[in-house]
């Protein structure tokens, strides 16, 4: 099941993370759509990341090598969901951030989803 997990995992971070580098400006309408819509906006936000989160952790508890990085980005999202879900103007606060900034930053969380990916596409194939 964490070789299915892994894969999952690269072919989602390949496309998200290309897709933030290249359409950074459209993530930041996102961003910016997701921030309007108040508590609205950041319950689907949350979702989002406790949906990833909670496949990942519960389908994938490698602790040790390079999957060790796919669990604890599960755990991490699954933390940032139930977060912003139960404390929601700390999620607000969260998409707020592309906002107010140059939508550039957003390349560098395509530029770390693309790490994982290949690191993880590394481990799958050696």
């Amino acid at each position: 099941m964490e070789r299915a997990v892994q894969i999952f995992a690269v072919i989602n971070f390949l496309a998200m993370g290309l897709s933030h580098i290249v359409q950074h400006r459209a993530w930041k309408e996102f961003f910016v759509f997701l921030h309007a819509r108040g508590n609205v906006g950041n319950f689907l936000n949350a979702i989002l990341a406790l949906g990833m989160g909670s496949l990942i952790f519960a389908f994938h508890r490698v602790w040790s090598g390079i999957p060790l990085l796919l669990t604890l980005y599960g755990l991490a999202s699954l933390l940032k969901g139930t977060l912003f879900l139960v404390a929601p103007k700390v999620g607000l606060r969260s998409i707020g951030t592309p906002t107010t900034n140059d939508s550039r930053v957003l390349i560098v969380p395509g530029v770390m989803m693309l790490a994982l990916a290949a690191a993880l596409l590394y481990h799958l194939v050696a």
